[in-house]
């Protein structure tokens, strides 16, 4: 395993540091390693799966299948996101965890968990407060898809990625890896494809995502658009 002290992750302002202790203790929680091949899944919907993970490289998504055949995007996986955290809860994934690039994550059993709680409480803390600001995203984002039009959608939705991969290092010279399909957005947004190529044109002064590389020309603009402020991402644990 890549050792927790040379984490390339603990680096970034994003997260907040790690206290002696709490090295020490998630050395011993961690339970190895997982890579993922571009197209692979980590879990399907419904798996009893024993695991949660933390996204270390790379990026995924999280998909819900419809009994039409259809699949809808839940959410995008990020380098230093949870994953699995819901089946905690549930017993079984409630989505489908797909890996958009090569990933590494880092491996936890869920039957450690009652040592987590026992034992590190501002681990478990962090866990929990991982967990609040998941279901915090997710109501912005229904707000996101109620309330704005599409050009607001997919301005806000460009902007918030942006500035997140640039917070773990993913967009040098501004300009961010993003490796997914316009398809991919539209699920994420609600909009058909046509509507989101559309959309992606007449936001092109603004912002470009092309062959996986993702720019963005004028800030303050797509912030307009998207009715959305500019600040940082804010400071969050790391798992």
């Amino acid at each position: 395993m890549h050792p927790c002290e040379t984490c390339t992750l603990r680096k970034h302002k994003l997260f907040t540091d790690f206290t002696p202790a709490d090295l020490e203790f998630m050395k011993e929680f961690r339970a190895g390693e997982i890579t993922l091949r571009a197209g692979e899944a980590l879990f399907h919907e419904g798996d009893d799966h024993p695991f949660l993970y933390t996204a270390r490289e790379g990026q995924g998504a999280r998909f819900k299948h419809l009994a039409n055949g259809e699949r809808q995007l839940v959410n995008f996986i990020f380098p230093g996101d949870v994953v699995g955290l819901q089946a905690i809860v549930s017993g079984t994934a409630a989505a489908t965890a797909i890996a958009a690039s090569p990933m590494v994550l880092c491996r936890f059993n869920k039957r450690d968990l009652a040592s987590l709680f026992r034992d590190n409480p501002d681990r478990a803390y962090a866990l929990t407060w991982i967990a609040a600001m998941e279901e915090h995203f997710l109501g912005e984002t229904i707000a996101t898809l109620g309330q704005r039009s599409a050009a607001q959608r997919m301005a806000w939705a460009l902007l918030k990625i942006h500035k997140r991969l640039a917070a773990v290092g993913l967009a040098p010279q501004g300009v961010a890896y993003f490796p997914f399909k316009q398809r991919d957005l539209a699920d994420a947004l609600g909009l058909s494809l046509v509507h989101t190529n559309k959309t992606l044109a007449k936001l092109r002064p603004y912002v470009c995502w092309d062959n996986d590389s993702l720019s963005i020309h004028e800030v303050k603009a797509l912030a307009q658009i998207a009715l959305t402020d500019l600040e940082a991402p804010q400071p969050r644990p790391l798992l």
